[in-house]
């Protein structure tokens, strides 16, 4: 189940049926957005978490399009950039938090990969050699696309349409936009 916490604003991912324990947020943290100039800068600081929004609550203010794919939505200005803070949660702490497999694209483009997207984890079987997910708790956060080892570009909004978006640039077509997520349990070490 998904759904967004009400106190926190995080998006929860709640497979309690698979253990008692997996569970996990994803808190979409807005920060400032720094120059795509092949520089290199300090991480910048974290501005505190974009807030989340069902789809449904808004269906007479969104696009149908929205509507008709359902999910949540985040207020972002072109001049902001997100980074995605996994906290995952276990009633015994941070570090022993439930393991998840979590897959991240915009605009159906892997985020870790740089690939297209599939719904299936792929452990060095991409064009790149490289897994396309990220385990947490291994990983804490992801701070935009791994375009290079050790070099990032930041999530940020852009116009759909108009050439920016990384699907646009990577397969020429505006379709899709928008965030994927899936999110897989996985099994604990025993």
């Amino acid at each position: 189940m998904i759904y967004i916490v009400e106190d926190s604003g995080a998006l929860a991912l709640d497979a309690s049926k698979v253990h008692p324990q997996a569970r996990c947020e994803i808190e979409f943290q807005r920060t400032l957005r720094i120059p795509d100039d092949n520089q290199e800068y300090d991480l910048p600081p974290g501005l505190g978490k974009f807030p989340l929004s069902h789809v449904d609550d808004y269906k007479d203010k969104v696009p149908e399009s929205w509507v008709q794919h359902g999910g949540v939505f985040l207020p972002m200005y072109q001049g902001e950039a997100m980074w995605l803070n996994f906290n995952p949660r276990s009633s015994v702490s941070y570090s022993t938090g439930y393991p998840f497999a979590i897959k991240i694209a915009t605009g159906k483009i892997n985020a870790v990969s740089g690939e297209a997207w599939s719904n299936e984890l792929q452990s060095g079987r991409t064009s790149t050699g490289r897994q396309d997910y990220v385990v947490i708790p291994e990983q804490p956060w992801l701070d935009g696309y791994c375009v290079a080892e050790g070099l990032i570009r930041q999530f940020v909004a852009m116009p759909l349409g108009e050439g920016y978006t990384a699907e646009e640039q990577l397969t020429g077509e505006a379709e899709h936009g928008g965030i994927q997520i899936v999110a897989y349990p996985m099994k604990r070490e025993l």
